[in-house]
């Protein structure tokens, strides 16, 4: 059966097309998602991502649980909102899920997990939490709007009371804070997104979302859709989970490494998180498989599940679009590791060439040196 968010009859007033993503009848776009990712890019756009799940953690031991968890090091994480971008693992090293971890306290600790993988996140996390004797509470009674673009923080903060206002515009980067609107409606204020452009995600009880998206909409913020959030986080270099990376696929082979922390634990041996022998065993070995961005300056699209042809072998496109921004089709491809030149894709049986360049492809708004 397909779910529903609460904004859904909003998003139909709105005259959105809907479609299935992951079991939620979500909205794909509202006319034009072209205008939808350049209104982003411009000025300010909100998404409706109550389909993610927020998951709290609580008690004594859950930093010492996190740090078995996932493959960053939750120790990076000392003051109340700062944020944390990491992958958890299998024993195999593959990727069960990539998430957001806010700190809250040393006995609360606050998730934001993908809708398509809720629940073998919480059966995973669940199983684990057990011996730490850390409780797993699943938050269903949040809903989840995302304001993005050079204009959001502004038109954001302009809703809230004057008191939460200067605290708000002074938020750093990866880092949230609780706040109250003018209408009193409590939210939880994150200066994250997914789209390569400044701006908040906000977590606020689910029957007020409604009010506060239209309070949105009066302040001059448009909706956008699936299809511009897709588009933006490509340009921004930002993986797509089920596309880019999944259990058979260790964040080595995803350009997440930088997201893997070999740390030594409290008592100064190795942190033992899950999947870390898997990754040592990998970065060890070498010749890891690695991911690439590609720009074709020739008409056409890139699209998933196209064989990319290297001088070390072949690869395969994951996720690849038309760039609204740049004017041409760009991708992350996943390709044997080594230099790649003279690299080509099969469209229909025709090698077209394209350039192997380094991402993000778009940063706040700029094309990025190289592309």
């Amino acid at each position: 059966m397909t779910q529903k968010t609460i904004l859904n009859d909003v998003h139909r007033a709105l005259g959105a097309k809907m479609v299935d993503f992951g079991g939620w009848d979500m909205p794909i776009h509202y006319g034009s998602q072209i205008d939808e990712h350049n209104q982003v890019r411009n000025d300010a756009g909100m998404f409706d991502v109550s389909h993610m799940t927020v998951v709290d953690l609580n008690g004594a031991r859950a930093r010492e649980f996190l740090r078995k968890l996932v493959a960053n090091s939750i120790d990076k994480l000392s003051k109340t909102g700062k944020a944390l971008y990491t992958t958890m693992l299998n024993p195999q090293g593959g990727v069960i899920d990539d998430l957001i971890i806010y700190y809250m306290d040393e006995s609360w600790f606050r998730l934001v997990v993908n809708a398509s993988t809720r629940d073998k996140d919480l059966a995973w996390i669940t199983q684990h939490a057990a011996a730490f004797d850390v409780e797993v509470r699943e938050r269903p009674e949040f809903g989840i709007v995302a304001v993005q673009g050079p204009n959001a923080r502004d038109k954001v903060i302009g809703l809230l009371r004057e008191e939460d206002q200067v605290k708000l515009a002074k938020l750093g980067r990866f880092a949230a804070r609780e706040a109250t609107t003018r209408d009193g409606i409590q939210v939880f204020i994150a200066r994250t997104g997914y789209t390569g452009e400044d701006g908040f995600e906000i977590v606020l009880p689910e029957m007020q979302a409604v009010d506060f998206w239209n309070a949105l909409l009066a302040a001059g913020v448009k909706p956008a859709g699936l299809g511009a959030r897709d588009t933006l986080r490509l340009e921004a270099g930002l993986n797509l989970y089920g596309q880019d990376m999944d259990e058979t696929v260790s964040p080595l082979a995803a350009a997440l490494g930088w997201t893997v922390a070999f740390d030594d634990g409290p008592d100064g041996q190795p942190r033992d998180f899950i999947g870390r022998r898997a990754l040592e065993a990998q970065r060890d070995a070498g010749a890891v498989p690695q991911m690439v961005g590609l720009v074709m300056d020739d008409k056409g699209v890139l699209r998933h599940g196209q064989k990319v042809l290297t001088n070390n072998g072949d690869g395969e496109i994951l996720s690849g679009t038309f760039s609204p921004t740049l004017g041409k089709a760009i991708a992350f491809a996943r390709v044997p590791a080594g230099d790649c030149t003279d690299v080509r894709v099969d469209i229909r049986g025709k090698e077209v060439p394209v350039r192997v360049v380094s991402f993000p492809f778009v940063r706040e708004g700029k094309i990025q040196d190289g592309i």
